[in-house]
């Protein structure tokens, strides 16, 4: 009776420990990839050009792919363990998602579009709304499954504008456009930053009016708000945080090379490479075996704060990079 129970209690802590294993091998964050060569090395296997356009439509498949195709496959919709009880790579993943899904929204009404007024391309109409689907959805049908066929209406487009002998497929790489998508992308970082502060609890004054004294809102809202991340959301947001950065910087590095003579006439690459080079700053390695969250000038890291500062920062030179697209 003894040696049965034995057996049983063994085969628990086998089970055990092999999700703990998986769990932890699951939740290694994907590496940076160099964008040029993945749309290089796409383009010599397809026997295409490296058009205007081609190695941003390849780094958001890229990304796109890597949520579907990483360690453990797409996690946030899973219900069996262990990826039921992880929270940190399902947030890395909607961070990068989101990101993912700003720019297919881009790609569909800016970036392919010469003027308000021309038509939408047929392969992005049909991929930007698959990445809208809910991403916990499992079933009927699973989020990966619509992922999947935005990834593959992507790769359409991509075949279509590398056609030199199909011209209704256009990549249009200009300054409002590119504003246009860095504008979202500022506000996403925005947002991301005010939630990694409030790691530690603040005080804020409501701005939401300034600006403008003829300005007004629905409802009313306090003069000063506190503001506090709870505890148990803290690391969730800084992954969506990580998942956030490293899928726009492999956006923007794309938008380097695509958008090359434009950056140039307006003296403006230096600033995306600043940007960059923040946002590189974010993908350093975790070496703390959990999220701290200590104090502003506590004893302790708070590792919140870190990445809220690089990403203010970031975001900062975004709104300067956007001013100097404005300008002619």
């Amino acid at each position: 009776m003894f040696e049965h129970k034995g057996k049983i209690a063994t085969g628990l802590l086998s089970i055990l420990l092999i999700n703990y294993c998986l769990a932890v091998y699951w939740s290694f964050e994907p590496a940076v990839f160099n964008v040029k060569q993945e749309a290089q090395q796409h383009a010599g296997e397809k026997s295409q050009k490296l058009v205007v356009g081609y190695v941003t439509t390849s780094a958001l498949i890229k990304v796109a792919s890597t949520l579907l195709d990483k360690p453990g496959g797409y996690l946030s919709n899973d219900m069996m363990p262990p990826s039921v009880f992880m929270d940190n790579m399902p947030a890395w993943e909607y961070g990068a998602l989101e990101m993912t899904r700003d720019l297919a929204l881009s790609m569909r009404k800016d970036f392919s579009r010469s003027q308000s007024q021309s038509t939408e391309h047929i392969a992005l109409k049909k991929a930007q709304p698959q990445f809208n689907i809910s991403s916990t959805a499992w079933a009927w049908p699973s989020a990966e499954s619509e992922y999947q066929k935005g990834i593959d209406h992507l790769i359409q487009y991509r075949n279509g504008i590398a056609d030199q002998n199909e011209n209704s497929s256009q990549f249009y790489a200009r300054a409002d456009n590119l504003r246009e998508w860095l504008k979202e992308s500022e506000k996403r970082l925005g947002s991301l930053s005010q939630r990694l502060s409030a790691s530690v609890g603040q005080e804020r004054i409501n701005t939401d009016l300034a600006g403008d004294s003829a300005a007004q809102q629905a409802t009313q809202t306090p003069k000063q708000n506190q503001i506090k991340t709870s505890w148990w959301l803290i690391d969730d947001v800084f992954y969506e945080a990580r998942g956030a950065s490293w899928a726009l910087l492999h956006f923007l590095k794309a938008a380097e090379f695509d958008f090359s003579d434009v950056l140039e006439k307006k003296n403006a690459k230096i600033s995306l490479q600043q940007i960059i080079r923040e946002l590189e700053a974010t993908q350093e390695t975790v070496w703390s075996p959990m999220i701290l969250n200590g104090s502003g000038f506590g004893i302790g890291a708070n590792h919140s704060l870190v990445m809220a500062n690089y990403i203010s920062r970031a975001n900062a030179a975004l709104i300067e990079l956007s001013e100097l697209l404005a300008q002619g």
